[in-house]
């Protein structure tokens, strides 16, 4: 787990439940008879660290709050990434066809706009620049009334 200074992950105080109970495992002096382990729940992700290495109770709290704050630190660069992921993912088309704008096919000498379902059987002399206002004047009719359209 990755150390965290107290400084980069915030807890309020009053999201923690703090719980101490009596340290488990095999005997020894004082293992069973003070409530020297600790166990904080963090309310609003239900996270919880119990710790029972220490046999002092404010060593055993200081190791759990630093386990949990890099818990809670690890969460929210895990929600982040996965954020991060879904915008990159909706940048990113998947190539399909479907996606494309344009298609310029050569051997049917054929022009097809996507968007505004132009076809054109001149491509060559399209990409000589002739015919450009026919493609153009299409598709800057179609920009005012999609801009016309989201406006209502």
């Amino acid at each position: 787990m990755p150390e965290v200074d107290d400084v980069s992950v915030d807890i309020n105080p009053n999201d923690l439940k703090i719980e101490v109970f009596r340290s488990g495992g095999h005997g020894g002096q004082s293992v069973n008879t003070t409530d020297s382990a600790v166990r904080i729940t963090h309310i609003p992700t239900g996270i919880s660290v119990s710790m029972q290495d220490e046999k002092s109770q404010h060593k055993n709290k200081d190791k759990a709050l630093k386990i949990l704050k890099a818990r809670l630190y690890e969460a929210e660069i895990e929600a982040q990434n996965a954020q991060n992921k879904e915008v990159r993912k909706t940048q990113v088309g998947s190539g399909d066809r479907s996606e494309r704008i344009r298609t310029y096919n050569y051997p049917q000498n054929r022009l097809t706009d996507h968007r505004i379902g132009l076809t054109l059987y001149s491509l060559e002399e399209i990409m000589l620049g002739g015919l450009l206002d026919e493609i153009i004047n299409p598709l800057i009719a179609h920009a005012q009334s999609q801009a016309m359209g989201t406006t209502e």
